[in-house]
């Protein structure tokens, strides 16, 4: 993944209103949740979530291996 990627994308589904959590799968096989938009900090290639009871979470573009949300609007109603 590119670091024009990284962000643009994790910018988009931080950003979504309302906010519907997403999934971060890193190369190593580990796989968080991101549950809450003001829980993550993205800066030039870098990432830190800090999960439910404080646990941080801290990665970068070269360790995502995949970003699973959907980025389609939701139909009303």
């Amino acid at each position: 993944m590119t670091t024009d990627t990284f962000m643009a994308t994790l910018g988009m589904l931080r950003q979504r209103r309302p906010f519907h959590p997403f999934t971060i799968s890193l190369v190593n096989g580990d796989r968080f949740e991101v549950d809450f938009p003001d829980a993550l900090l993205v800066r030039d290639g870098v990432g830190v979530f800090v999960a439910p009871g404080g646990a941080p979470h801290i990665f970068d573009y070269e360790g995502v291996n995949e970003i699973v949300g959907d980025l389609m609007p939701q139909p009303a109603g």
